[in-house]
């Protein structure tokens, strides 16, 4: 007889407790994670390769807008040798790892871009001649690089220079490009030429 009423009694006690369970459970808000649309899942990957895509545009820009080069390079500080200069009137000294001539001419030292003006040929020294010339188009310019005949548009473009002396002391290019005026009475020491500004050349007619 004790052994029915505590079945019954245990019985009646795990069904209390289901019912517990039950209710809690259902007093708990239930969460639900809906899964992205197809449209919302391209809408992502449009966004991330947007991001990706102005990241490497960004990169790019800067690469290009803060260059470095290295001394000796084209596009940064060229040494030119003193040694190697030409005597003041003798034909130019052709520095093809510069992409540049170094005229001494009457009027000073000019450093001047070894590419035509017309469509990017390079001009030749013809010492026959005693002067520039272009084999592709026949443009023709002076030591100084001033414009003589052709298709040119202005005489050769020119690079700006520092010449230092053994003293110390420095002379440049003047902000036209203008010829480096040499005292005879100083030693060089040393010619740095700024292969990274270009100066334009002088206009037709200019001396």
């Amino acid at each position: 007889m004790a052994t029915a009423t505590q079945t019954r009694g245990d019985a009646a006690s795990r069904a209390s407790i289901a019912k517990t369970e039950t209710a809690v459970a259902s007093a708990q808000p239930s969460v639900q994670v809906a899964a992205p649309t197809r449209r919302e899942f391209l809408y992502y990957i449009w966004g991330a390769s947007m991001a990706l895509l102005f990241g490497q545009f960004s990169a790019i820009t800067v690469w290009f807008l803060f260059p470095r080069f290295k001394e000796g390079e084209f596009g940064g500080i060229f040494p030119f040798d003193p040694l190697e200069l030409p005597a003041a009137g003798s034909p130019p000294q052709s520095v093809p790892s510069g992409r540049f001539h170094v005229s001494n001419t009457e009027n000073g030292l000019i450093i001047l871009y070894g590419v035509c003006t017309h469509l990017g040929c390079l001009p030749k020294w013809v010492p026959t001649n005693v002067r520039f010339e272009c084999p592709c188009h026949g443009s023709k310019f002076n030591l100084n690089g001033t414009y003589i005949e052709g298709p040119a548009p202005r005489g050769l473009d020119r690079f700006p220079l520092v010449v230092e002396y053994s003293d110390g002391t420095t002379v440049e290019t003047g902000s036209g490009g203008e010829p480096v005026v040499l005292d005879p009475a100083k030693a060089i020491s040393a010619i740095k030429v700024n292969t990274g500004r270009r100066v334009s050349g002088p206009a037709r007619g200019s001396v």
